[in-house]
């Protein structure tokens, strides 16, 4: 069976760098492209680090094109560098390889739309950043929207935020990209919140093991010490949670996380519910309005934690 075509929409940060080698690293997937969106980082920074994290992982020939750095209606309002260091790799985005390939002259929606319209098959898309690269792709390509196998989405939190008491980052950043997406469009998508991903964090001595697979899992982990740090005190023990590669896992494995079919709302608002992502979860409602998405809800931990070493220490 052949690999299936897939696109990672990213912001890296040090989790989607974890995301992007995963996605090499795995051979039920064939990545045509990477696009970059603003938000861990400046999008000049985001799209600099995609192209150091493939060079680390030996694909100089993975397309990288630049998109969106701004939300669609109101400012972000502040980026991640608390967490993911200045650069968004912990401070040693310059450790990483030089890239060999130039910049996809092209904008992402261009080359979204142009992956979609050459793959032999539906494509899965996994946005792991803010969502208006996809928004902008949906409304400018409608005609393209049956070439979308599925969106695999990290984002949101049904219990809690990650940004705020009850926002995550990602949807946060531009909530009005984020709900065109998961309410107004009609194409699949499963979404993998931080009420899940928090559950799947990684200790000290799965890290380790990373770090001495080769050089891909060394340079990976050489990124991670102010992440680490703010999940020490946010979470009050030594464990790093790796938001991204635990979506593309699903988009790598389909049904290696468990989901819930749902429908959501996104608060576009400007008070402090702004980018909340409420779920219904009612079995039965005559209320209930909007379409249905898949909400990861749960997994087998420990396979899920020994999936990630296992690619990741592949390496290349």
């Amino acid at each position: 069976m052949s690999p299936r075509p897939l696109v990672v929409d990213t912001d890296p940060g040090i989790d989607d760098a974890f995301a992007l080698a995963l996605a090499v690293g795995s051979p039920e997937v064939d990545l045509r492209a990477v696009t970059t969106v603003f938000g861990n980082v400046s999008l000049e920074a985001t799209t600099g680090n995609a192209r150091r994290v493939l060079a680390l992982c030996g694909r100089h020939d993975v397309p990288v094109a630049a998109g969106a750095d701004r939300p669609l209606v109101r400012p972000q309002p502040h980026r991640s560098t608390h967490v993911h260091g200045d650069d968004g790799l912990g401070g040693q985005s310059r450790s990483l390889p030089v890239p060999h390939n130039e910049i996809d002259p092209r904008r992402a929606v261009e080359v979204l739309a142009d992956v979609l319209r050459r793959a032999e098959e539906p494509v899965t898309i996994a946005p792991i950043g803010p969502l208006t690269n996809i928004a902008l792709l949906l409304a400018c390509h409608p005609e393209l929207k049956p070439r979308i196998d599925r969106l695999v989405v990290m984002g949101g939190g049904l219990e809690t935020g990650n940004i705020t008491a009850v926002a995550e980052f990602n949807i946060w950043s531009d909530p009005e990209a984020a709900r065109r997406v998961l309410v107004e469009e009609d194409v699949p998508v499963v979404l993998v919140p931080v009420d899940l991903t928090h559950r799947c964090a990684v200790d000290p001595e799965w890290l380790d093991a990373l770090a001495a697979s080769g050089p891909v899992g060394a340079g990976l982990t050489s990124l991670t010490a102010p992440y680490r740090a703010n999940y020490r005190q946010a979470l009050g023990r030594d464990v790093m949670v790796l938001h991204d590669a635990v979506a593309l896992a699903e988009a790598i494995q389909p049904g290696i996380l468990r989901c819930q079919r749902m429908s959501v709302e996104v608060e576009c608002g400007t008070g402090p519910t702004r980018g909340m992502v409420v779920g219904d979860r009612r079995r039965q409602s005559v209320n209930r309005v909007g379409r249905e998405i898949e909400v990861a809800v749960d997994a087998d931990l420990d396979a899920l934690r020994a999936f990630l070493l296992e690619r990741l220490a592949r390496g290349r």
